[in-house]
């Protein structure tokens, strides 16, 4: 999974925090993480595509959350950032090599390894699509209450 996963998920919690009064700038999204705007703006334009976010062109530009916290879930941010396709692509490797020539009927059953990897699969995506960003956004601020007001503190300086 790409690192645009974990942006693309901080920038929906802070987009949360700071976005109240009006859309915010990928510049000012991507300096409170160091970011080159552009390389943030590509992570923020998937979300936006997906429907977790909205964009506003112009100078008073930027993007605003689509949806409330509750309404997104972890498996959404990661649908848009690495797309619907699974993480594991089996290539049946194992008709190659030492195996090549053999039978058909050796290569009938699903190869174990395959099964394994999309029976992980399956258990990581469901457990992502039962998250929400809300849950996400309570354990992060459950020992820091004030957290989302410095974050707007930070901003509001920058």
């Amino acid at each position: 999974m790409s690192e645009g996963v974990e942006w693309a998920a901080h920038c929906c919690l802070l987009l949360s925090w700071i976005g109240e009064d009006g859309p915010v700038p990928a510049t000012r999204l991507a300096a409170g993480f160091d970011l080159p705007a552009p390389y943030l703006n590509k992570q923020l334009q998937a979300l936006v595509r997906a429907g977790i976010a909205t964009s506003t062109p112009g100078p008073r530009g930027g993007f605003r959350l689509a949806r409330p916290l509750e309404q997104i879930t972890m498996m959404d941010i990661v649908t848009a950032i690495e797309g619907p396709e699974p993480a594991f692509q089996c290539t049946e490797i194992r008709q190659r090599g030492m195996f090549a020539g053999s039978p058909e009927s050796n290569f009938r059953a699903p190869c174990a390894i395959s099964t394994a990897m999309r029976k992980g699969e399956m258990a990581w995506r469901r457990t992502l699509a039962k998250q929400t960003l809300a849950d996400v956004n309570a354990a992060a601020t459950g020992g820091l209450p004030d957290l989302p007001e410095q974050i707007r503190a930070w901003y509001a300086r920058t």
